[in-house]
């Protein structure tokens, strides 16, 4: 799940910087990046073949919109080798009342992907922050019944059908002030942090074959923030390996701020002791957040392109990196848009494809990085 942004001014510069081969690569990102350019080639390379060369699945987060828009679920069968869920799966979308359950839209994702020889990606059984405000009513004893419940239901539904499982989404949040950077609601208040062991045993038992993921966001910002989530996110990991907890993926989501402070050398090494724990680790939401880049497009989509490259080229050194999954494939349908649009502010350009599904400069960048990867 996107996390929470707060517009705020630039807090450390922007710290652009041209990444090793993206020197070579910028003649063709200028050329496809003007507000007049079409297609980069008739028929533009797919993103999840290169991936897949690579050793990597590529994919998308994916909603009704793909079956509202016909052309929008193409490219989605030309780029996109996994879907994960985006609201179709999280707890208040399945359950706006106790009794009530939708598995309409979760359902129909799972044909598409079965008829278009895709993974899909189930996102999330446990969020503390989608709780809805019936669920917030009940007592402690309540919620943890609620809890086993609605995993045994819902992970039971799709058992055998689904690459993996976001089993817990974004345990930590510092600013809430609990004891251990833990994010505050209502998993939390009923059962202490031991909700997140609780949550994948009973995940396990329900799917037993399905891989499950503890997905956390903010890992790659290098400010206060960051470094108190990444410690407790490896204090958490082990905690849940000692105690010998399904736990085979972690997910990090990959929400880009250059606004903010960051350091690819210690995110990869971050990444470097999961690795050494033996866990798969997917970058689950990815898009770049260009809000203080340049107003001019051809500019702005360039600079989004360097920071896509630069990102993935040393996170893709990390052999445990098996999945790159955007939040949407089109700048269209980007939680950015939506949030720009309430804020009146410019129109976002944050993901490979353009509002009329046209591959920018960060497609290109991802391919290159992509045909980069050493495998």
């Amino acid at each position: 799940m996107p996390p929470k942004i707060t517009r705020r001014t630039l807090l450390s510069g922007l710290a652009i910087g041209v990444a090793g081969g993206l020197t070579k690569l910028l003649p063709e990102i200028a050329g496809v990046s003007s507000a007049h350019a079409g297609s980069i080639n008739p028929r533009p390379q797919s993103l999840g073949l290169i991936a897949q060369k690579a050793g990597l699945l590529f994919g998308a987060s994916a909603s009704k919109e793909i079956f509202d828009n016909p052309a929008y679920a193409s490219l989605y069968r030309s780029h996109a080798r996994l879907l994960t869920t985006d609201v179709a799966l999280k707890f208040d979308y399945l359950r706006p009342s106790q009794e009530q359950w939708d598995f309409a839209e979760a359902d129909q994702l799972l044909a598409f992907t079965q008829k278009n020889n895709m993974a899909l990606r189930g996102h999330t059984l446990i969020w503390n922050e989608n709780a809805p405000a019936w669920l917030r009513q009940k007592s402690g004893r309540e919620i943890t019944y609620i809890m086993d419940q609605h995993i045994d239901k819902v992970a039971g539904r799709y058992a055998g059908k689904l690459h993996s499982w976001d089993v817990v989404n974004e345990p930590f949040w510092p600013g809430h002030g609990k004891a251990g950077g833990y994010r505050t609601g209502p998993w939390l208040e009923a059962l202490g942090p031991s909700y997140v062991k609780r949550a994948f045993i009973r995940a396990a038992q329900a799917d037993p074959t399905t891989r499950l993921v503890l997905n956390e966001a903010h890992c790659e910002r290098n400010d206060e923030v960051g470094q108190k989530i990444r410690a407790g996110l490896l204090r958490l990991v082990d905690e849940l390996l000692d105690a010998g907890v399904p736990l085979h993926a972690v997910g990090l989501q990959g929400h880009l701020q250059p606004g903010k402070a960051f350091n690819d050398e210690v995110f990869t090494d971050f990444l470097w002791k999961l690795h050494k724990r033996g866990l798969n680790i997917y970058i689950s939401e990815f898009d770049i957040n260009d809000e203080t880049f340049p107003s001019a497009q051809r500019a702005r989509d360039r600079q989004v392109a360097q920071r896509t490259h630069q990102f993935l080229t040393q996170v893709l050194k990390v052999p445990s990196v098996k999945a790159l999954i955007c939040w949407q494939l089109s700048d269209r349908y980007s939680w950015y848009t939506n949030l720009a649009h309430q804020q009146n502010q410019r129109p976002p350009r944050p993901l490979p494809f353009d509002q009329r599904l046209r591959p920018k400069a960060s497609y290109i960048a991802m391919l290159r990085a992509f045909k980069e990867r050493q495998v």
